[in-house]
Order: C-alpha cells, then sequence, then structure tokens
C-alpha cells in the first residue's frame, strides 16, 4: 500500500513510475517551467498554511508539532487532498515538492496522512 504514494523533489525528472504527478507546494518553485513537471495537478491549498510554514521554518526541532498541526489543517480541509486521495486508491501518485530538507516538510507529512486514510479505508 504505500507504495501508492511516493515522494519527489521538482528538480528530478518526471519518470513512468511517477504515475499522476501532483505538485503540494503553495508556490510555484523558483526555476521550473512548467511544462517540464508533467503534472496531474498542482494542488496548492493542500499545502500548509503561510502562518504555520513561517513558524515551522524547516526546522527539523519543530517537526512533531509541525506535523500534528499540519495534519489538524488537513482534517479541517478535506476538499483539498480528496483528488489525491481518490487518484491514490487505485494508482500510483507522486507528490512533488521544492524544500532541499528530503525529510522534514509537508510533502513528507502529507504523505504520511494520505496513507493512514488510505490504510483506514482499507480496513473498514
Amino acid at each position: 500500500m504505500s507504495q501508492m504514494i511516493r515522494l519527489k523533489r521538482v528538480y528530478e525528472p518526471a519518470t513512468s513510475e511517477d504515475g499522476t504527478r501532483f505538485l503540494v507546494e503553495r508556490l510555484w518553485p523558483r526555476g521550473i517551467k512548467r511544462s517540464s513537471l508533467r503534472l496531474g495537478a498542482w494542488v496548492k491549498e493542500v499545502a500548509p498554511s503561510a502562518s504555520l510554514r513561517r513558524w515551522f521554518g524547516h526546522d527539523p526541532e519543530k517537526w512533531n508539532e509541525f506535523r500534528r498541526r499540519y495534519f489538524r489543517e488537513l482534517d479541517k480541509q478535506i476538499s483539498t487532498w480528496q483528488s489525491i486521495l481518490k487518484v491514490a486508491r487505485n494508482s500510483r501518485v507522486t507528490l512533488i515538492f521544492s524544500s532541499h530538507d528530503m525529510e522534514h516538510n509537508n510533502a513528507v507529512a502529507l504523505k504520511e496522512y494520505l496513507e493512514a486514510k488510505l490504510h483506514k479505508d482499507a480496513h473498514q
């Protein structure tokens, strides 16, 4: 099940193994042409709020609290991630992100959140 959702930086080339690619950043990544990303969709609303992003500041010390706050935001905005989950139920999805930190970013947290939803769906 966990292979249904993958992560990839915007600077990595698109491949056929990516499945449907969703950019999950609020801001378009600098220096990237829209045509080069081969996106299924740019889902900017699923990214953390500007205030949460500023508070986190990519500080690994704040990671657990960031995840908790971000998940709370996602719980209140089901429509923002529902389209990604719908595709992930049937085929591979790749969340595209621009952060340099591969372990502490909103795409990592979003993948965890969506996989929990998929797991819950599978056991209902």
